[in-house]
């Protein structure tokens, strides 16, 4: 550009220049820039030419993104490494290009550490509050399940085999997560609502199916909760949520096809055995004292 021009430099090490890295503008001392044997030494000894503009800025034609580094690494002889496996390998080529060996050393350590980390096959957030929920659900365009778990949420005692049954459901949601990672975004909720255990399906932000695996039963005097573990149900509903990845908004005719109780309207909603018994024994009493009355 006009007004650029070479020139050496050859100052104090108290005086301080000027710097334009890559558009990236820095302040510093000539002490700093020649404190070890490097590049930037040379350049500022008056053994190398630098260019400099008409306002006395010295180009150098290099990304200015690590510069910073660069020159904390000067003053200290150490620095804080970037967090990003990337960001270490450009702070190693630009050590590279300076001639700083011990921070291009640095990096190549560090590297060679990040390589032997095990990157996770899948996240699955741990929500603890319902905003974080909320978030969650509508910053992802993925169709969403849940699975609250909580078993402190009991208010009676539980049956024999509840417990079993909770660590089934934990054990179906952690494979399910693993087989569906990437399609289906995966969460859970530990400190929940009054449920035990209950597993919920989203899809386009909206809560499109409930499975509830808790019931309250009688034995003798006393009632006991019984966590159940209805595993076609949850395929059922994990399945039906897929339907929700490509589309506005699913087929109401495939839903209706794919669902075993139809409930394609609103939520649909899994009943416990004992419930279906109950409300069926509830109806035989009630047309027993219909027919009862009509007699009379």
């Amino acid at each position: 550009m006009s007004g650029d021009k070479k020139t050496t430099i050859n100052g104090s090490p108290s005086q301080y220049v000027k710097l334009n890295v890559g558009g990236s503008l820095h302040y510093t001392t000539i002490g700093t820039l020649t404190k070890h044997d490097t590049m930037l030494r040379a350049m500022f000894s008056g053994r190398m030419e630098v260019l400099t503009d008409s306002e006395g800025w010295i180009l150098i034609d290099r990304s200015g993104k690590h510069f910073g580094t660069i020159l904390s690494f000067l003053r200290d002889g150490m620095v804080t490494l970037p967090e990003m496996s990337k960001d270490i390998a450009d702070l190693m080529a630009e050590a590279k290009y300076y001639c700083i060996t011990p921070l291009m050393n640095s990096c190549e350590q560090a590297l060679k550490y990040k390589h032997r980390e095990v990157e996770p096959i899948c996240r699955v957030p741990l929500i603890t509050s319902h905003k974080e929920e909320q978030l969650l659900i509508s910053s992802t365009s993925k169709p969403v399940v849940k699975l609250l778990i909580n078993r402190h949420n009991n208010k009676y005692s539980y049956t024999g085999t509840s417990d079993d049954n909770l660590l089934k459901n934990i054990e179906l949601f952690d494979k399910l997560s693993l087989r569906f990672n990437g399609r289906v975004l995966f969460i859970k909720d530990v400190i929940g609502s009054s449920e035990i255990c209950c597993w919920s399906f989203y899809g386009l932000e909206k809560k499109v199916a409930e499975v509830c695996c808790t019931s309250i039963v009688y034995a003798t005097d006393k009632k006991h909760t019984k966590v159940e573990f209805p595993e076609a149900r949850i395929y059922e509903e994990t399945l039906n949520i897929l339907l929700y990845e490509s589309r506005t908004e699913p087929d109401q005719e495939l839903m209706k096809a794919t669902s075993a109780r139809g409930a394609v309207t609103g939520v649909s909603s899994y009943t416990s055995d004992e419930e279906e018994e109950r409300s069926g024994l509830a109806r035989l009493r009630s047309n027993k004292q219909n027919n009862t009355s009509q007699n009379q």
